[in-house]
């Protein structure tokens, strides 16, 4: 909740006084340079050529400018040690003017230079940067206003971005120049905020200080510093850079006319600096000297000189020494040194330097100029985002506004009971024993998430399904539970992170344990962009995450990035199936881009149907691997296409089985009902057999199937059998599939699908399979560090994975296996002999957990080679676990938490280095 609140506060503000504070920083980076370009706009004014002459000295300047300007008074000198300097002379101000003029001297002649050129700009420039151009008393309150939210803007943007691993450097420097669109916006305004993030807290700091007393009062009294406030106000016109003289040389003291004795010939008595001048240069050469010195000539006669004077290698420009000198006796009255300062009154003196850079020399100004030219790259940044979000949002309420018309009276909002069944609904091909409202869920940043679940949503209901919409904002873990079929869109923000939405969610789902959704059927459509390590890093969290809860995927997860049209293709075949029809996910406005903060601006193409269908394979080799086994029977079966097209699939994919019924059970059924098998039916607008529908249909409970029942009646109320899914154990090379069945037995006899593939399914007989890419478990096309852990069966996974790697001659790889007995489990234990053999495996670590009294798991043999895991894992390596999910997934998930630690895991499964194909 905060972080949404400061979000929202972040934003307004920035596009607010974001306006301001582009001014603000578009000013103050003309002012940083302001001295060397007014030197360059004026040559031969503000610096001089070299030259031998000895410069005059302060008394010698006075007396030449008096007797070249004997109408004006000088109020105040300045003089440089450098002779390449120009002097500067503030003349008292004449009557009714505010202020006197300042201007430059000769050194060596006293003659007064030209006046500036390009100074009134600077002069404009300098009163937009403090006031806005307003009258000061004002300007200087929106001022102040406009450094508080600085101030607030680089705080609470630090805390929106703080990365999912704060210690991780690049995700704290490194821009990004491959990401595009609102991606690029994101990661620009971020990172570049985090290195400008000490300039601006800076800038706003010192811009307190001088805009409101109450900060300036605090400061001082926090760090004890009785100092003048008047001393630390930034000068109307700064010429610090290389005099340090303050705002009162322009005024000279304001004087309104001479206070100096009239002798009698009717002129004024002119004061005498040269007693003054050599006390300061004597009291000056004992600590190395000066660099500046400004006199100030006392409006009385016998008042002291007061000399503002700079070291002669200040720390900076405001590290000013002042001195008090009697001009007939040439007694120092009174000596305040900068460097005997208390250190909270050297950092106040230091607020002007600071603000500047100065204080940090050279770089130090040229990166204050950067940080004040990269204020406008923020609020541009921020505008074109604010920008995108409303536009995606403008998306989203068309897409809901479609979807509510579409049909609001289909939709419900409530929470169905368990098992609820849904009158009319269309048969489910996936699913088919469960007919009942469906939930979409989505977690989006931006709102593209949303729109693509609203489309969803308004499809499947168009088909005549039953839909929930809601935001995983509103959902949680247990609410999930009341529901058996579930779609979930979700993007990833950042590193890998669930959206703003989800947080809640996510920290609950974490905090869940147990097998608590064995009932739910999901399907989960992840949006990012791969240009980021931590791709869909979210979406593979709640796919893991669901898992370990015992659900059932409909199909792998699948990952869009940057609306690729493949990818969302497979989303819309996806529905398809669960409609039992073609369904259409055009939009009907422009799309925003897939990917909320990872993704680019490119709109994704309309979905459309895949390619991807059923297609007959003949079963050519069936061999038992564990005969003698105390386990129940393991089968190898080989299958090859009947078409003349070569497949093709990655290690790691699926086969998806539609399996059949035994010629002998389909015969009792008919037999107990007194039908025909040949008897024709129509079904789904196709003519058949009976007993071929029977074959492929869920056989209704014969208790509760009244007889008699004509064949055409029992062919309307068969629902189809569900498919069954398995991992592929070759490549493409070994020119067909491979499969490691295990054979199910039940009290009524063998599985479905086991039984029909290890049993029933003659030799040479065809089988209705498709290919399905498994792009969770897919294998890294790198040649990087593998580590594959499995258990009984799962070794099919591993050794499709492992015959890839040995094909493509990539050796790096880690095989931990377990199972019960050596002598007769060992799974293709001569294949993963000759790996050894051959280097093809580095390492294998076997597990027969019944070989020894004590039982060992494979999630033991992980924990001894704890060490050994993490230096793999420190090398980059991925990991790959394929096996049955009760007893060595979460045996494995409990083994990497403590060997690595809860957030490492969670990182490593962000990264998408964490692969599992579990059941």
């Amino acid at each position: 909740m905060l972080k949404k609140i400061l979000f929202q506060v972040h934003w307004f503000i920035g596009i607010t006084a974001g306006t301001l504070l582009m001014v603000v920083g578009l000013s103050g980076a003309i002012l940083s340079f302001r001295e060397e370009l007014l030197d360059l706009l004026n040559p031969g004014v503000m610096t001089l050529s070299a030259n031998t002459v000895t410069p005059l000295t302060p008394d010698q300047l006075v007396l030449q400018l008096q007797t070249l300007q004997p109408s004006r008074h000088v109020a105040q000198v300045t003089v440089f040690a450098d002779p390449h300097m120009a002097a500067r002379v503030n003349f008292a101000p004449e009557a009714g003017v505010k202020r006197g003029e300042l201007r430059y001297v000769n050194p060596v002649t006293g003659a007064l230079l030209p006046r500036l050129q390009g100074d009134a700009f600077f002069q404009f420039v300098e009163r937009l940067h403090r006031w806005f151009l307003l009258p000061k008393d004002i300007g200087q309150l929106v001022a102040g206003c406009a450094a508080l939210c600085l101030l607030f803007l680089a705080l609470s943007g630090l805390y929106l971005r703080w990365p999912r691993r704060p210690l991780a450097w690049r995700n704290w420097t490194n821009v990004n120049f491959s990401l595009t669109g609102r991606a690029f916006l994101w990661n620009l305004h971020s990172v570049v905020g985090t290195w400008l993030l000490v300039m601006y807290l800076i800038f706003s700091l010192t811009g307190l200080y001088w805009a409101f007393d109450w900060f300036k009062d605090g400061a001082n009294w926090l760090v004890a510093d009785t100092t003048s406030s008047q001393q630390m106000q930034p000068k109307q016109r700064d010429g610090a850079q290389k005099t340090g003289i303050k705002r009162d040389e322009k005024s000279g003291g304001r004087r309104q006319k001479s206070d100096s004795p009239v002798l009698a010939d009717g002129s004024e008595e002119r004061l005498n600096l040269e007693i003054t001048w050599q006390a300061f240069l004597q009291a000056t050469a004992k600590t190395g000297g000066y660099s500046s010195a400004r006199l100030r000539l006392p409006e009385q006669p016998g008042k002291p000189v007061q000399i503002i004077f700079l070291a002669a290698n200040p720390p900076h420009e405001r590290a000013r020494n002042q001195m008090m000198v009697q001009p007939l006796t040439g007694k120092i009255s009174q000596l305040e040194r900068y460097a005997d300062k208390s250190a909270g009154g050297r950092l106040i003196g230091s607020v002007y330097p600071l603000h500047m850079g100065t204080y940090f020399g050279l770089p130090g100004r040229i990166i204050m100029t950067l940080a004040g030219l990269g204020l406008p790259l923020f609020g541009i940044t921020g505008w074109l985002l604010y920008l995108d979000r409303r536009r995606k949002k403008r998306l989203v309420r068309a897409e809901r506004a479609a979807f509510e018309m579409a049909g609001s009276a289909n939709i419900s909002s409530a929470i169905p009971a368990r098992g609820e069944a849904i009158a009319g609904s269309p048969p489910l091909l996936i699913a088919p024993v469960l007919i009942a409202p469906l939930i979409i869920a989505y977690a989006s940043q931006s709102g593209f998430a949303e729109s693509i679940a609203l489309r969803s949503a308004a499809a499947l209901q168009n088909a005549g399904m039953t839909v929930v919409v809601q935001s995983l904002s509103s959902l949680d873990p247990e609410r999930l539970r009341h529901y058996h079929r579930a779609l979930l869109v979700v993007s990833s923000f950042g590193e890998g992170d669930p959206p703003d939405s989800a947080r809640r969610f996510a920290r609950q789902l974490y905090q869940t344990s147990g097998h608590a959704l064995p009932h739910l059927q999901y399907g989960i459509l992840a949006l990012g962009d791969n240009a980021y390590p931590q791709f869909c890093g979210f979406g593979r969290t709640l796919d893991h995450w669901l898992q370990n809860q015992g659900a059932h995927a409909f199909f792998p997860m699948i990952e869009v990035s940057n609306g690729d049209s493949v990818a969302l293709s497979r989303w819309q075949h996806a529905l398809n199936e669960l409609a039992g029809k073609k369904v259409n996910l055009s939009a009907s406005t422009d799309a925003a881009e897939v990917a909320d903060n990872q993704a680019a601006s490119n709109p994704p193409a309309p979905i459309t149907r895949s390619t991807s269908e059923y297609q007959p394979w003949r079963l050519n080799t069936r061999r038992e691997c564990n005969s003698g086994s105390e386990g129940e029977p393991i089968f190898h079966l080989e299958f090859s296409q009947t078409v003349s097209d070569q497949p093709h699939w990655k290690s790691g994919a699926l086969v998806e089985v539609r399996p059949r019924h035994s010629v002998e059970r389909v015969a009792f059924f008919l037999q107990r009902l007194m039908l025909d098998k040949a008897s024709l039916i129509t079904h789904n607008q196709k003519t058949l057999t009976l007993g071929e529908l029977l074959s492929v249909s869920i056989l209704p409970n014969l208790a509760k199937t009244a007889a008699p029942i004509s064949a055409q009646q029992l062919a309307e109320q068969l629902q189809p059998l569900g498919t069954r899914r398995y991992s592929i154990a070759s490549i493409p090379a070994d020119g067909s599939v491979h499969l490691l069945v295990r054979q199910v037995s039940h009290e009524d006899g063998l599985g479905l699908a086991s039984g029909w593939l290890t049993e029933h399914a003659p030799l040479g007989s065809t089988v209705e399979m498709r290919l399905l890419s498994n792009p969770g478990f897919e294998l890294v096309p790198t040649d990087i560090p593998c580590i594959f852990i499995g258990n009984g069966s799962g070794i099919a996974g591993l050794r499709g994975h492992l015959r890839a790697r040995a094909y493509a001659g990539q050796h790096q790889n880690w095989l931990l296996y377990g199972e019960r007995h050596q002598a007769h489990d060992f799974l293709y234990g001569d294949e993963i002999q000759q790996w050894l053999n051959d280097g093809v495996l580095s390492g294998a670590d076997l597990a027969f957990s019944r070989d020894q009294p004590e039982k060992i798991y494979v999630q033991d043999r992980l924990r001894l080679a704890a060490d050994k895991l993490r230096q793999w894992l420190l090398q980059g390596a991925f990991v790959y676990v394929c096996g049955s999910l009760d007893g060595m997934a979460a045996g494995i998930d409990s083994a990497l938490t403590e060997i690595l630690g809860e957030a490492a895991l969670d990182d490593l499964i962000a990264a998408g280095r964490y692969r599992r194909d579990v059941y």
